[in-house]
């Protein structure tokens, strides 16, 4: 099997030191590509280049519709190559096909929006109370970029990355998670035929403890974007204190759902399988604890069980599969282990609680969709981020406690509310510590709105003109229209 390289310069490279990594089909853990694998010489190697490309290169010079005709020409080619992107997404992550077109039609739209957005106004000028002096602010991009990206999402986080930091005129250098690489490489394939600047885009291939450690601690580094873990996100933070680089961090979470007794039953119903189920539970913003109103309890949760456990599980690319596997083995028994500890602690299952293992499904990563009762707020089901699909059930009498309960998290990243009191709603949306809100649906995400969280779930925004800003510096300039002797210094004349 021919090995994958990276994309360093404009050039196809692998490892010198000739090291690979093999990648798995999470449906049947069989193999499906030998990827270079790269460490820090090769990270270096590529923090050199989008250096030089910065400091000297055209990229940073080119006018911003210029480098939005780049970006369009690349959603273009994203659009074109949708289906091949949505299937390779399948096989490498697992998720069903239908969810990976999503996220294939998603990452093209993020790059026209950046492509749009950046041709738009980015300044301001100001009336000074000095009548020489012409005061106005420019933007201008931070510089070389080191983006990193988890395995859930791969296509997609990608471009979330990119997209703004291209088109703010930055060199980006994309490490994509060590499982999950392969879409990636196929962007770069685009990348390189739409004609981008060499150093202008790079991928590196390799773990996160060498190739991603190296580009938060570079010298030479000057912003490093993380999307992952809230542990990873901490080691990133203190190895970019080096040169004090600028940081974003869109880290963990353990999102509350609120169900009132007053809401739509089949919606909340259906949402609430939907917030914590779609993506197999492994998506930062997933709503792993559903907030329930007691009044309903009994008939929501013997139907929410009833319907979660006729959720169709299997392979990615079956039509019929609504939920695919976890991403490795490695991965399954963590949140098999999880289910454990829940089950230990006193909490009791109401549907699921398993690793499926029948027929076909025995050979993947696959756990039944999961719903736990008679939780307690120490309990660790309830606190730390599972990512998978674990539901935590919380009962609450009312509007304070429900908003109580929800905020009762290190995480602050999203938090949905179903009622069909808008006001209430709202009320209660105000309340909650989230970037993230949504009344009445959950999911949800749009290029336009920013995309982040409170507490321990990040630093900084994503998606919208606020991720643009954080690729971009703010320079003040002051022109004097009169100049003249400044008379301060007798000594000058």
């Amino acid at each position: 099997m021919k090995t994958l390289p990276m994309f360093l310069n404009g050039e196809w490279i692998e490892a010198g030191d000739g090291a690979t990594r093999e990648i798995f089909n999470p449906s049947n853990n069989q193999m499906l590509a030998v990827v270079t694998d790269g460490g820090e010489l090769e990270t270096e190697f590529a923090i050199a280049h989008a250096r030089r490309a910065f400091d000297e290169g055209p990229w940073p010079q080119m006018r911003a519709p210029e480098r939005a005709g780049y970006l369009f020409k690349l959603a273009d080619l994203i659009e074109k190559n949708a289906d091949a992107l949505a299937k390779i997404e399948t096989r490498n992550s697992g998720k069903p096909l239908r969810e990976a077109k999503f996220d294939v039609a998603d990452a093209t739209g993020c790059f026209r929006y950046y492509a749009g957005l950046v041709t738009k106004p980015l300044g301001q000028t100001y009336e000074v109370s000095d009548p020489v002096i012409q005061a106005m602010v420019v933007r201008e991009p931070v510089g070389v970029c080191g983006q990193i990206i988890p395995w859930n999402y791969p296509l997609l986080m990608a471009a979330w990355k990119l997209a703004p930091g291209l088109a703010a005129g930055n060199c980006c250098i994309l490490k994509p998670a060590e499982t999950t690489p392969l879409t990636a490489i196929e962007l770069f394939k685009l990348i390189a035929e739409a004609g981008f600047p060499p150093g202008a885009a790079q991928l590196v291939l390799g773990s996160g403890s060498t190739a991603g450690y190296a580009l938060a601690a570079s010298m030479d580094v000057d912003k490093i974007a993380f999307t992952g873990g809230t542990a990873t996100g901490r080691k990133i933070m203190t190895a970019a204190t080096g040169n004090i680089k600028k940081v974003t961090l869109e880290l963990g979470g353990k999102s509350p759902c609120i169900v009132f007794a007053d809401a739509d039953f089949e919606v909340a119903l259906e949402y609430a399988m939907f917030a914590i189920f779609a993506g197999q539970g492994e998506v930062c913003s997933a709503g792993s604890r559903l907030i329930l109103d007691k009044k309903i309890a009994d008939k929501f949760l013997a139907r929410l069980a009833e319907a979660s456990a006729g959720i169709v599980v299997g392979d990615g690319l079956d039509p019929k599969t609504e939920m695919g596997p976890l991403i490795t083995p490695a991965h399954m028994e963590k949140v098999l282990g999880y289910i454990e500890a829940g089950r230990s602690e006193g909490a009791e299952t109401i549907c699921g609680g398993h690793r499926l293992t029948d027929g076909a499904l025995a050979a993947g990563n696959f756990i039944a969709p999961t719903i736990f009762v008679k939780t307690q707020p120490e309990m660790k089901i309830v606190r730390e981020e599972i990512f998978g699909p674990v539901l935590a059930v919380q009962l609450f009498a009312s509007e304070e406690e429900a908003v109580s309960l929800a905020n009762d998290t290190i995480y602050g990243l999203a938090a949905g509310v179903f009622t069909s009191d808008s006001g209430k709603g709202l009320r209660v949306l105000k309340k909650l510590r989230a970037g993230i809100t949504w009344l009445n649906t959950y999911h949800p995400t749009f290029n336009e709105a920013p995309w982040g969280g409170y507490k321990q779930s990040g630093i900084g925004r994503e998606l919208g003109t606020f991720g643009l800003d954080a690729y971009l510096e703010t320079k003040q300039i002051n022109i004097n229209l009169a100049p003249a002797r400044l008379g301060w210094f007798r000594s000058a004349g």
